[in-house]
């Protein structure tokens, strides 16, 4: 996921060197995350799909929680990489609201924006949602970061 494609953005090349320096380093997000294919990226927003794999499903068979907030987690700090802020910061709120589910073999979408960036604290929503553009998950993080 690191290499540059020649015509891909500046924040994309970016949020792509980012994230394989991220990923291999948290074994949470190597777990569920591996498969991550970024699309886009631009000023304060990253773009990207995962298809549903089991190991991202709970006792029911649909997609577990945990998956949608560490999407939340994971990809508000990429909204804010895409700023260009080398800094993501440190996690002082997240909150997931689940409105549907996922089962395995479906492509979620991944929309991370990150609304603000301040001195110290920056704030970023995240969206997971079929492809037909139906919510699985909307995500609020808020991170402190040390300018």
């Amino acid at each position: 996921m690191a290499s540059t494609k020649p015509d891909e953005s500046t924040e994309l090349a970016r949020v792509r060197s980012y994230w394989a320096e991220m990923w291999p380093n948290s074994p949470i997000y190597e777990f569920l995350l591996k498969d991550v294919e970024l699309v886009s990226a631009s000023k304060g927003l990253v773009v990207a799909k995962l298809k549903v794999e089991p190991t991202h499903m709970n006792s029911k068979g649909t997609l577990h929680g945990t998956v949608s907030a560490c999407i939340t987690d994971g990809f508000g700090g990429l909204a804010i990489a895409s700023t260009g802020s080398s800094n993501t910061g440190l996690s002082t709120d997240i909150h997931t609201t689940y409105v549907s589910t996922a089962k395995v073999g479906d492509i979620l979408e991944i929309e991370a924006k990150c609304g603000k960036v301040g001195r110290n604290i920056a704030f970023t929503t995240v969206e997971i949602r079929h492809e037909n553009g139906a919510v699985v998950t909307t995500g609020t993080h808020t991170k402190y970061i040390k300018s």
